[in-house]
């Protein structure tokens, strides 16, 4: 097969990676499109994994929903040559080009996306144009049942299973000086088109965790962005590709984002997600009610936000308890990427398998 991946974000290619390495290990030819976000292209090059940008749009805070937009007909363009003169069986990812310019030119699309509807409404749009949608079960429940295939696991499974990843302490001692526990605060920007409105921790509140966490704990912020005047000592300056192993080690993670709270989640590292989409996100909710792997409160509720920062980091065993907590979990769950590289090899019959025994899944434990 010869399939085209589209990524737009770090944790795609996460997703993706290890997938993209069985497939090509099967003589399937795996060619890379990205749009550079964050250290997505640093994590490209550190792995000596070749690939194609696509547009390099320049956000506009003030008109976000319109630089989108901007942003994807530019895409749809680049895209459309590369398909129009390679001519891929498939097209995955989490992209709406894939979508839009798998119906034009006749080439299977299959989106992967765990972020339901009501938080990220342009899926109304680019869904109905999607062959296939592979998303969890607990993600948009009753909706797009038709195209949809529901597995039992995780974005974050795809790379952060057992079965895929192993946390080596040894690699912390090697980076961290002082043998001292630490905590990870995660901050993005918060500017995409469903990103509109929404809010997560601001500079007053990354002063109080610091304040509540200094004396004990070493604190490390990861910017999405530049990193902010006046927080310059506490930046994470390792490898991006060391971030898994940070977070596996942590005693605490805390942000105003959606997936690196979901990583620590399943590593079994504590996480708290402080910003307007809690409720509105079926994964996390998941992690955060039926595992109480996570917490999440609005931005309303920063009295109970606090209090749950300090109650865990007065708790130095806790991460025992979040071990017994993971394997609860993981029994449930299939490794992601196992699944995944089935499902790609064996499209479109894997569909109709799925659709006739959603159980089959279960055999990539």
């Amino acid at each position: 097969m010869y399939i085209f991946f589209v990524l737009n974000h770090p944790a795609h290619y996460h997703l993706f990676k290890n997938s993209i390495r069985e497939l090509s290990k099967k003589n399937h030819q795996c060619e890379i499109f990205i749009r550079p976000k964050d250290v997505l292209k640093s994590l490209l090059d550190e792995d000596l994994v070749d690939y194609n940008i696509l547009s390099e749009r320049k956000q506009n805070r003030r008109k976000i929903f319109l630089s989108s937009i901007l942003g994807l007909i530019k895409k749809d363009f680049q895209l459309a040559k590369y398909v129009q003169n390679k001519k891929p069986d498939i097209m995955i990812g989490t992209d709406w080009a894939i979508t839009n310019i798998g119906k034009i030119f006749n080439v299977p699309s299959i989106v992967l996306n765990e972020d339901d509807t009501e938080a990220t409404p342009e899926n109304k749009i680019f869904y109905p144009l999607a062959t296939t949608l592979l998303l969890p079960d607990c993600c948009d429940k009753g909706m797009w049942n038709k195209k949809k295939i529901s597995y039992a696991g995780y974005h974050e499974l795809a790379y952060l299973h057992p079965n895929r990843f192993i946390f080596d302490k040894n690699i912390l001692k090697s980076k961290i000086v002082e043998e001292k526990p630490y905590i990870i605060v995660r901050l993005v920007k918060l500017t995409a088109s469903h990103d509109i409105g929404k809010r997560g921790l601001g500079q007053e509140l990354i002063i109080e965790i610091i304040n509540i966490a200094k004396n004990q704990y070493e604190i490390y912020i990861s910017f999405e962005d530049e990193i902010i005047p006046g927080f310059e000592m506490y930046a994470y300056s390792f490898n991006p590709g060391l971030m898994h192993q940070f977070l596996a080690g942590a005693n605490l993670v805390i942000g105003d984002s959606q997936t690196m709270i979901a990583e620590a989640a399943v590593l079994g590292t504590p996480s708290i997600r402080f910003n307007d989409f809690v409720g509105k996100l079926g994964y996390l909710d998941e992690l955060e009610n039926k595992y109480e792997l996570s917490f999440g409160y609005k931005t309303n509720e920063k009295d109970r936000f606090l209090l749950k920062v300090e109650e865990i980091l007065k708790d130095r065993k806790i991460k025992k308890q979040w071990d017994i907590k993971v394997k609860a979990m993981l029994s449930d769950k299939i490794d992601v990427t196992a699944f995944m590289v089935w499902f790609i090899e064996n499209y479109p019959e894997s569909f109709k398998i799925m659709k006739e025994n959603p159980d089959y899944q279960y055999r990539f434990k």
